[in-house]
């Protein structure tokens, strides 16, 4: 009855970690390049000799229990992971606006000169002049633009032209690189749409847009985030559901418990 208690806490806190993402998930439906999270989970097996042994070893009496196995020790949490799925791609007509048709990620400078990524398109021109994200970050590797631009064009395969107000003819001022990772859902979150390498994703993978699997760039367009409504609430249900049956152990373990006390000679 004691492991019952312990057992029913444990899907309790791991369905409480599940109604978080989920709404987190929800409050960043309207967020541009938004990837939802995801909750898996694991069973916690007992460690040990007594894993998985039947109770006739342990006891010799057990009589008709003795076939009865130990099943476990609750659930845990396996993993917290990112979906990236391509979100709905949104037109705007602003030149600054990039989205990522299919796999990689932008690669930004952060201040501490280390790397991060994104898939937010939304650009802007910073104070050094650099072509950045809308925090400010500069992207990798860094392109000038100077303050005489009247257009910006981006290519399909990254290449930046710039129109400047004192050339007939367009100028390239460099070409964005596109960085895929070989299990992109275990990047660690950072806030702000960026993401950054870890063990478990891998090392990130330099390439062109377009080529060896990495997607297109798209101007005038950005991508919006990947929550779907209705799965989200589905799945909200669910939590819920998981969560209170998980109560419903702890109170019936309790009210055995309470039994127990109340016997007398």
């Amino acid at each position: 009855m004691l492991d019952a208690l312990y057992i029913g806490a444990t899907g309790m806190q791991a369905q409480q970690l599940n109604v978080d993402t989920i709404a987190n998930n929800l409050a960043n439906m309207n967020t541009a390049s938004f990837k939802k999270g995801r909750v898996s989970f694991a069973d916690m097996v007992v460690s040990g000799s007594r894993q998985m042994q039947p109770m006739a070893a342990m006891d010799g009496n057990s009589g008709v229990f003795g076939d009865v196995y130990r099943t476990g020790a609750g659930v845990g949490i396996a993993n917290l992971s990112k979906m990236f799925d391509l979100g709905d791609i949104k037109k705007t007509d602003s030149a600054m606006d990039v989205a990522i048709l299919g796999d990689g990620f932008f690669e930004v400078t952060m201040p501490d000169g280390t790397r991060a990524y994104t898939r937010g398109g939304t650009l802007k021109v910073n104070a050094d002049g650099l072509l950045a994200t809308q925090a400010g970050y500069p992207l990798a590797p860094g392109i000038t633009v100077p303050g005489n631009v009247k257009a910006l064009l981006i290519g399909g395969d990254g290449r930046v032209m710039l129109q400047l107000s004192d050339q007939d003819a367009p100028v390239q001022a460099g070409t964005l690189e596109l960085v895929r990772f070989s299990s992109p859902s275990m990047l660690a979150a950072q806030g702000d749409n960026l993401y950054r390498a870890s063990e478990a994703s891998g090392d990130a993978i330099a390439g062109r847009a377009g080529e060896d699997g990495a997607g297109t760039l798209q101007q005038g367009f950005v991508e919006g985030s990947n929550v779907k409504m209705v799965e989200e609430m589905v799945n909200l249900m669910v939590a819920q559901r998981a969560y209170e049956a998980s109560v419903k152990v702890v109170q019936a373990s309790d009210e055995m418990l309470g039994m127990v006390n109340n016997l007398r000679r």
